[in-house]
């Protein structure tokens, strides 16, 4: 023990510091210390002699037994164990691209494959795009549009390559404006001012390197804001400076993993899922061009895999890709957002108790998951599986063999490695954020699998008193099994399991912990979506009045009456809600401060007789439809006056959403 009470340890007996220099080596120390080495104390406390330099535990924690990473290296052992008996899938490895057919990548993935390109002759789809962005945003577009013009070049590409100048002459403005018309500076606002309560965890010192440790989850908790109407990026470059400062306040001090909430907004909370098809897209686009200006910004690099393909199974259960298995189930239930196979382990865990006693961790026996595997791809799609014979941890071990199995993983090959490197971001807000914008560039089928799978994770936590797993127990568990995937070739020495053992199981604990957050989208990018669509409007009126001209007495006269007919019909103040599959199918509805979406419906459904009569709140949704966005399903608590306000051309329906 040293003075002061603080805790001196040993890296493992052959692992140098030189070895780890200039890697991230966040929450990795402690755990080789765990697994590979034993801790450098005689039974009577007297630390022995030792070559390296000890590294010291600088904040107060909890048992040692907490922090221990055995739950992980255990899980690990029993993947290898039970991999020995599986077939190898066939990798076929291609050539590895060069950076500019990367950033070439990455602008097509961002929806700017326009910009270069035979199809440059009419850039004006990008140029809105374009005006749409923030200053960092636009600054990391800049940067691949140049390094793909050099690239295209030192080909000899007979492409039109377009001036990076001329593209981004409307982002060279000292203020820039966001999307709602407001002007975005890099100012210091009251959140940057204070001083934040979620840089740091527990860390430890090797030499002069500061490593971030898993705090306990028993420590209250403080309560951080997530500012969801400014860049991440332009707010990662306004703190950048106090968080240094902090970085130094705060060390030495015992902070726990923050509570994150969302500040109420008037205009309601918009989630994954919420928006139609074409708008989602655009906020994919966005969100990849924000991620990778947040990852910039911290000084993180941010690389997507494309350099493996695999050849796959397109029938069965394991081993198939997710898009495969949906589309087979989809012909059996109508609707089904995540395989069945899935769903009915879940079923058969929670059907043995969630309160049994490592549960997830335990294993079931391999040579019987082998044979259940075997059985359940002849039988399970029959209907004549035996659910009975399937013990609850051998459910649990299914489970993760589904995850583990997929042809590509559940975090997607495109964005796994972005997932990994989240543990470099300096915050733990800025970790949230990315993975907030991470979930949204997910595919589909993977984010709602995802999705229920963190639900069902979290339930299982809910019964920690009884079943001895919390929070972190089951981010251990299930980190290799998300992020140990066979087709990027991660079976590397025991050095980089350390450095992805903590890293990955601490961001496993952010997924469980903050889940509720991750699928919200942030609202400066469904402004960004707004401000598109009402430029879009603006080009597309353009041809349309040169086809018109000669119509346009016509025309002017129709819409005035058109403009009467609806004013008489809807004064000033009030809109009219369309419910086309109720029996009361139009209402119209006055405008106050305080009326919400929520109330909206319920004067509906109060209306309702019949059959109808038995909707329920959560069964139909009020719809914001047109004007400056394709479709939304409005929050509940949003208020109708200030969304009229932001888009008074859209229309109001109640409706279900679709399955």
């Amino acid at each position: 023990m040293m003075p002061g009470g603080n805790v001196m340890y040993h890296l493992p007996r052959n692992t140098r510091l030189e070895e780890l220099d200039g890697i991230d080596i966040s929450d990795a120390v402690f755990s080789i210390s765990c697994r590979y080495g034993q801790y450098a104390m005689n039974q009577e406390g007297t630390p022995k002699a030792t070559e390296q330099p000890p590294f010291r535990r600088l904040n107060s924690q909890d048992s040692l037994d907490e922090m221990s990473m055995e739950d992980y290296w255990t899980e690990l052992e029993n993947i290898k164990k039970s991999s020995e008996n599986r077939q190898a899938q066939e990798v076929v490895v291609v050539k590895v691209p060069d950076e500019g057919e990367l950033e070439e990548e990455w602008l097509k993935e961002a929806g700017l494959s326009n910009l270069f390109g035979e199809s440059t002759e009419d850039p004006q789809e990008s140029m809105v795009f374009l005006s749409t962005l923030t200053r960092t945003q636009a600054a990391a577009v800049q940067r691949r549009v140049e390094t793909v013009s050099q690239t295209l070049r030192k080909k000899n590409k007979q492409y039109h390559i377009p001036d990076v100048r001329d593209i981004f002459a409307q982002q060279a403005e000292p203020k820039e404006k966001a999307p709602d018309g407001s002007e975005v500076l890099p100012l210091r606002t009251n959140e940057n001012k204070e001083q934040e309560k979620d840089d740091q965890a527990s860390c430890v010192l090797v030499g002069d390197k500061q490593l971030i440790l898993p705090v306990p989850e028993d420590v209250p908790p403080s309560v951080t804001d997530i500012n969801l109407e400014v860049s991440f990026a332009e707010q990662a470059i306004s703190q950048k400076d106090s968080a240094k400062d902090k970085m130094q306040r705060n060390r030495g001090n015992d902070a726990s993993l923050p509570s994150f909430r969302l500040p109420k907004d008037k205009t309601g909370t918009t989630k994954v899922g919420d928006l139609a098809p074409q708008d989602m897209k655009k906020v994919c686009y966005l969100a990849l061009i924000e991620l990778t200006a947040l990852y910039e910004v911290l000084g993180v690099e941010l690389k997507q895999q494309k350099a493996v393909k695999i050849k796959t199974r397109d029938s069965g259960l394991f081993g198939v890709p997710l898009t495969i298995l949906l589309e087979q189930d989809q012909r059996r239930v109508p609707g089904t957002r995540t395989p069945l196979i899935f769903q009915k382990l879940v079923s058969r865990i929670e059907e043995g108790g969630l309160e049994t006693e490592g549960l997830l961790r335990i294993p079931g026996a391999a040579i019987r998951i082998k044979n259940l595997c075997q059985e359940l791809e002849a039988k399970f799609y029959e209907g004549t599986f035996n659910w009975e014979t399937v013990k609850q941890h051998d459910a649990a071990s299914l489970l993760k063999l589904f995850i583990r199995e997929l042809p590509q993983p559940l975090l997607s090959v495109e964005y796994l490695k972005a997932f990994q490197a989240v543990q470099n971001l300096p915050t733990k807000k800025q970790q949230l954020q990315a993975l907030n914008l991470l979930v949204i560039l997910l595919p589909e089928a993977n984010r709602d699998t995802l999705k229920a799978l963190l639900e069902f994770l979290q339930r299982v936590i809910d019964k920690k008193e009884q079943n001895k797993m919390t929070v972190m127990n089951v981010a251990m568990v299930m980190a290799p099994n998300l992020f140990m995937c066979h087709t990027l070739g991660l079976k590397s020495g025991e050095q980089r399991e350390f450095v992805m053992a903590a890293g990955t199981a601490n961001i496993m604990h952010l997924l469980i912990k903050y889940q509720k957050l991750l699928w919200t989208i942030p609202k400066f990018i469904v402004n960004q979506v707004r401000k598109q669509n009402a430029e879009s409007h603006k080009k597309d009126k353009k041809p349309m009045k040169k086809l018109l001209k000669k119509m346009a007495y016509d025309r002017e006269k129709y819409e005035k009456q058109e403009k009467n007919t609806n004013d008489a019909d809807v004064p000033q103040g009030v809109i009219r809600v369309q419910a086309p599959h109720l029996s009361k199918v139009s209402m119209a509805i006055q405008l106050t401060e305080e009326l919400k979406a929520s109330d909206v419906l319920a004067r509906f459904l109060s209306q309702e007789s019949g059959v109808a009569h038995t909707l329920k709140k959560g069964e139909v949704f009020l719809y914001e439809i047109g004007g400056n966005i394709g479709e939304r399903c409005l929050d509940e608590d949003a208020y109708m006056q200030d969304l009229h306000q932001l888009n008074p051309n859209a229309e109001w329906v109640i409706k279900s959403k679709p399955a």
